[in-house]
């Protein structure tokens, strides 16, 4: 049996750099974060990954992967964002909490709208994009029929753009990430996380690059676990 490593790194204020693979478990549900990422400092050649070999069953299991792990890196909040579309397409009102949780209150009216028509619509509803989640984990592509590698991998690296200090609408710091992904032309899907003053945990300020509609897919979508 292989031995789980676990490294930690130390605090830096109140944020957490996992650096190297750290992992959390719910059950039999694995998660592992590893990156350089964070709000402390811009780095143009800072990455971040997240594994997982399944989607959360519930709010419940969402919602202590956010707070005691996922939500202490801008990584790992950005996975927890694709978690939570894969969780509204699955049941709209359980990942609406999911989306309210781990997402800044501007973000919440822009990214709802857009899921129920991209996750929810009908089966004829050419506009509709279940498999949508899946565009971005590692291994997906509309040619596979968005089938990810196992287990499911986020792979996630800097912007061009540096951390800005929020001015017009409260406080905190906005950092620009690129989440990868072959379900699109441009695989550099750019999200926006912030952290605010006193928070340890990370949330999701911008996004629209993981709802705007992916490539068309070719077969049938298997689903994800």
């Amino acid at each position: 049996m292989k031995k789980l490593m676990i490294v930690l790194l130390v605090a830096i204020g109140c944020q957490q750099v996992f650096a190297q693979a750290s992992t959390w478990k719910h059950g039999s549900h694995s998660y592992t974060q590893k990156g350089t990422l964070t709000a402390d400092k811009y780095d143009r050649a800072a990455t971040g990954t997240v594994t997982f070999t399944n989607v959360p069953s519930d709010y419940k299991e969402f919602e202590a992967l956010y707070q005691q792990f996922l939500g202490k890196t801008p990584h790992g909040t950005a996975a927890l964002m694709v978690m939570a579309m894969e969780m509204y397409g699955r049941n709209p009102q359980e990942g609406e909490r999911c989306i309210r949780l781990i997402n800044y209150p501007t973000n919440v009216s822009s990214v709802l709208p857009r899921l129920k028509d991209k996750l929810q619509a009908k089966a004829d509803d050419s506009y509709g994009q279940r498999y949508l989640p899946a565009a971005v984990l590692k291994g997906a592509t509309p040619q596979n029929g968005y089938a990810p590698s196992l287990p499911y991998t986020v792979e996630m690296k800097a912007s061009v753009n540096k951390h800005q200090e929020l001015q017009f609408s409260g406080e905190g710091t906005v950092m620009y990430l690129y989440v990868m992904g072959k379900g699109w032309d441009t695989e550099q899907r750019s999200v926006e996380i912030i952290l605010e003053p006193e928070s340890q945990l990370y949330k999701v300020f911008n996004c629209p690059s993981l709802y705007t509609g992916c490539k068309r897919i070719r077969g049938k979508w298997a689903g994800l676990k």
